[in-house]
């Protein structure tokens, strides 16, 4: 095994884990991997998450982006 891969390893955490982290369902851990927001790593038909990335995620502010005031508003 290459040091690379060991560090690889050492840094993921199974998706229970990450959503106990986020405080979140394991559902919502694997809906944002779903949806690409994290990514996984299947090993002996067991999901992983990067731990980094899980502890950096920032949900995303929801909702419509509001609307610019024209000159005319303002």
């Amino acid at each position: 095994m290459s040091t690379n891969m060991s560090e690889d390893t050492n840094n993921l955490i199974t998706m229970q884990t990450a959503a106990d982290i986020r405080r979140i369902s394991r559902q919502a851990i694997f809906n944002l991997i779903r949806r690409g927001k994290l990514s996984a790593t299947e090993i002996d038909g067991v999901k992983f998450v990067k731990r980094d990335e899980v502890l950096n995620f920032v949900k995303a502010k929801g909702g419509r982006p509001k609307k610019e005031k024209s000159n005319d508003e303002k």
